[in-house]
């Protein structure tokens, strides 16, 4: 089985990493296109990928393709890429807001999976969620979900609802935590800790919580109740959020993360 990545950008040289440890590929079966002279040499220096400038070049070869370049690159891409496709290529796309009906359409294929990956992907965490046309059988079905596995997890979803829905949760969720990190490290600085103990406490606070979570069984409620006491510090916390509505805030920059990401569908 050959791939071939599209894209030589972090997103997609991400997931060239994680798939070229794969037990189903072997050393340089994964290819990598880009326009990018800078970046072909990069890549030509790495022993298990090949590295290619023209579509012609690369992908009558591969048996999957993957895409990971920006929206506003697709209708020309994939243009180009019907004159070199072949039927029977599956071919898997992190853009965001390009719908699988518009991917049949333009690149001559049917066997499309959509899919929206997250940063923690770079590092083996990441949460992928994807859905498929119907013309993708159920054992490249698990091709696919072995490939997306390679950076960390990987949910199927029943439509492209919810590719848009995981955007406003998953796919843009790890700047929500960011945000919350941030907000809590300029708290410690406000309280006269040093720029790196504030970063220490909020890092590993954050850490051990995830843990504790992802080790039980118990609700991120449940947990809540056993920090905070009557009248205490913790208790004194969450009621402050609770009067500021933190949680339907929460709430509502999530949706919208998930409405901009309809809006680009209709735009793509």
């Amino acid at each position: 089985m050959k791939i071939l990545v599209i894209g030589a950008g972090n997103m997609g040289l991400t997931y060239a990493e994680g798939m070229s440890k794969s037990k189903l590929l072997k050393k340089k079966n994964i290819m990598v296109l880009d326009n990018s002279e800078e970046k072909l040499e990069a890549l030509n220096e790495i022993s298990h990928f090949d590295a290619f400038k023209e579509l012609e070049d690369c992908v009558p070869k591969a048996d999957i393709i993957f895409i990971a370049v920006k929206p506003y690159h697709a209708e020309n891409l994939f243009k180009a890429l019907k004159s070199f496709t072949k039927p029977g290529q599956v071919l898997i796309s992190i853009m965001a807001g390009v719908h699988i009906n518009n991917i049949k359409k333009y690149s001559g294929l049917t066997k499309i999976v959509r899919a929206m990956p997250n940063l923690p992907a770079q590092i083996g965490k990441g949460l992928t969620s994807y859905v498929t046309s119907q013309e993708v059988s159920r054992i490249e079905k698990l091709t696919v979900e072995s490939l997306l596995d390679t950076t960390g997890k990987s949910m199927e979803v029943t439509s492209e609802k919810f590719i848009d829905a995981s955007t406003g949760i998953s796919g843009s969720g790890p700047a929500y935590v960011f945000y919350f990190m941030q907000s809590m490290m300029e708290a410690a600085l406000k309280m006269g800790f040093s720029k790196n103990d504030s970063t220490v406490l909020v890092s590993q606070t954050f850490t051990g919580a995830v843990e504790l979570f992802n080790q039980s069984n118990l609700s991120p409620n449940s947990w809540m109740e056993k920090v905070a006491s009557k009248g205490g510090t913790t208790r004194a916390a969450l009621d402050s959020m609770e009067d500021n509505n933190v949680n339907e805030l929460i709430k509502d920059a999530a949706f919208a993360a998930f409405n901009r990401a309809v809006e680009l569908g209709k735009e793509n």
